[in-house]
């Protein structure tokens, strides 16, 4: 069974991004936005490890830390704080209220893992449970290849950013359809994964642009978007060129899967940038 995180966090943001890491590091994820539905979920389903933003509807964070560790069952669960208070104490009030550890807000991706992973592995020891092995996932670890996103938004930049990297891809990032046609004349990727709402242009236009120079016209085009569902977009954007059109919210093994399958059909049909073309 896998090892189970819950996670309460009132930031819709914030959320996805701990979801999206967790989940692609092959934990089963439940998630809360309430305080009291959070102890509600913990009590129903204890949970291996939990992660809880301090500011939350409902109870608040400490409040969740007085009930969870006055309950014989999850008093031994590990309990992480998540909060962007920054004054002077907040870390010694934070552990003093009964959290194991204390995390800031913004979260790191690159380091997330590493500072939760050592809280559940001795967890799962004490418990006599096998912990995971490091950097365990769900989904087969893809060949290495450069995927460039093009998102306006830096939370959805680092949301693909540390959905993508753990999984051997380099990610380079524009946030403009100017700014991504310059980075992918200058280094080509193996693929690019683009919104459809820019602030100089729209996905849809960088399709456009992209399949209207033969030396670009092979590169595969992901469109992901959460504002433009609509069918008569998706259509337009697989005419255009996108060789895939996701909509979130997505699964994070699907979107993975979908990415290296639109890697190895371009390598299959000839492209010339295949997964090695940043090497």
């Amino acid at each position: 069974m896998s090892t189970r995180i819950l996670v309460i966090e009132d930031d819709p943001a914030s959320l996805e991004l701990l979801f999206y890491i967790l989940n692609a590091h092959g934990y089963s994820v439940r998630t809360a936005t309430r305080g009291d539905d959070g102890l509600a979920a913990a009590r129903s389903d204890p949970p291996d490890l939990v992660i809880c933003d301090i500011q939350l509807p409902g109870l608040d964070g400490f409040e969740v830390a007085a009930q969870l560790k006055s309950d014989s069952t999850l008093r031994q669960v590990p309990l992480v704080a998540l909060t962007a208070l920054a004054m002077v104490g907040d870390r010694e009030r934070v552990l003093a209220a009964g959290f194991d550890a204390y995390l800031s807000k913004p979260i790191d991706p690159s380091t997330f893992m590493s500072q939760i992973e050592p809280l559940l592995k001795e967890q799962l020891r004490l418990r006599g449970t096998p912990p995971p092995p490091s950097g365990s996932g769900a989904v087969r670890p893809a060949p290495r290849a450069t995927i460039l996103v093009v998102d306006d938004t830096p939370e959805n930049q680092l949301l693909k950013r540390s959905l993508l990297e753990p999984f051997g891809y380099e990610v380079l990032s524009a946030t403009t359809v100017a700014d991504a046609m310059a980075l992918i004349r200058r280094r080509p990727p193996a693929l690019i994964m683009s919104d459809i709402g820019l602030p100089d242009a729209s996905g849809l236009d960088l399709l456009r642009t992209l399949k209207a120079e033969p030396e670009l016209v092979h590169i595969p085009v992901v469109m992901i978007t959460a504002t433009h569902p609509e069918q008569s977009m998706r259509e337009m954007a697989m005419r255009l060129g996108a060789c895939r059109f996701l909509t979130r919210p997505v699964d994070v093994a699907d979107v993975l899967r979908e990415v290296e399958s639109a890697l190895t059909e371009a390598t299959a049909s000839g492209g010339r940038h295949g997964h090695n073309s940043h090497s």
